[in-house]
């Protein structure tokens, strides 16, 4: 939380770097807290490449204030500083093509750890591109956006645990965030939002139900059947379908990339969404439209009879049903 605070609040590139590293050091320790060697590989993993972007925002920001005489975040103005910029957040992301360690840190840390890396810890890199967005490379931007969307959705598709197919899901999602940063800043922190609740409840859900690959997801629906249902619209909803909570940043980024005459783009983005959209469904059929042929004695889990947390009641509600309220959110946003 320091950290965060500390990166969205300065104003200068110094500070954004402080808060950066503490963000990353104060995570290391929720990683590998299990000791399991997957663990801690996932730790080395992720510090040794947010090391490496964090040296290259540095080395960005020096590169902008030798040539301009700048430390301020916005004034970023010089071409290599931008293209640096651009990979080094990219890195601390996961937009492909910097995109390798996330799965495999997301799979080797527990379900609230994968919650905080997949929502909280890319918020700080967001507001940085956000500040950034006036001079950063249309182009650039674009290719890594189109890519993320690809291999997010192309990667995802023959994967049975579900952390993994949730690292793949945000990288496709980074990739819509990406595309449109440079035309509409604000809708690229409104998708980060929504896709933040979607997440977070994704993974709350999972933890209730201590659902980690599919083959257990299959038999989890006796354990809280309502709560299975809801996660279920919420898969469709992070899959992004009308008349849900997921289809408004869709909506609102397609339309936003045609009237800026990138209709070739919006096209082929949204043709990408349909790869992940299909192993969404897969876990939206797994989670409670059926059980598969039954070659193994499944154990059935026992229903409890234990209160779904408000916090997780809330969560679906919003990642829902959001829909209906897009004219109010856009009149805030």
């Amino acid at each position: 939380l320091l950290g965060t605070t500390i990166t969205i609040s300065s104003n200068h590139w110094i500070m954004a770097w402080t808060g950066l590293e503490i963000n990353t050091l104060a995570i290391l320790p929720l990683i590998s807290k299990s000791h399991h060697p997957r663990a801690i590989e996932a730790a080395t993993k992720y510090f040794l490449t947010q090391a490496a972007a964090s040296a290259l925002v540095l080395f960005s920001s020096m590169t902008n204030a030798w040539h301009t005489g700048q430390w301020d975040i916005t004034q970023l103005t010089h071409p290599t500083s931008c293209l640096i910029l651009t990979s080094a957040i990219a890195m601390k992301l996961g937009l492909v093509p910097f995109h390798f360690w996330f799965p495999e840190v997301l799979q080797g840390s527990p379900l609230t750890t994968g919650l905080i890396l997949s929502t909280a810890m890319k918020l700080p890199p967001m507001t940085l591109l956000y500040m950034t967005s006036s001079s950063l490379n249309p182009t650039l931007l674009t290719i890594l956006a189109i890519l993320s969307a690809a291999l997010g959705g192309w990667m995802g598709l023959n994967q049975t645990q579900i952390r993994k197919i949730l690292a793949f899901s945000s990288i496709s999602h980074l990739g819509w965030m990406a595309i449109i940063l440079i035309y509409n800043p604000k809708l690229t922190l409104l998708n980060f939002y929504l896709y933040a609740v979607m997440t977070t409840t994704v993974f709350l859900t999972l933890n209730t139900t201590k659902v980690l690959k599919l083959s257990t997801l299959l038999t989890a629906w006796t354990k809280a059947p309502s709560l299975n249902t809801m996660l279920l619209l919420t898969l469709l909803s992070l899959a992004g379908l009308p008349p849900l909570t997921g289809f408004l940043p869709k909506w609102l980024i397609i339309q936003e990339l045609t009237k800026q005459d990138m209709a070739p783009a919006a096209t082929l983005i949204s043709l990408l969404s349909l790869l992940s959209l299909f192993f969404y469904l897969r876990l939206a059929y797994c989670t409670t439209i059926t059980l598969p042929p039954h070659t193994t004695n499944h154990m059935k889990q026992w229903r409890t009879n234990k209160p779904t947390s408000t916090a997780i009641a809330i969560l679906t509600t919003v990642s829902v049903m959001l829909l209906p309220a897009s004219p109010m959110i856009l009149t805030i946003v």
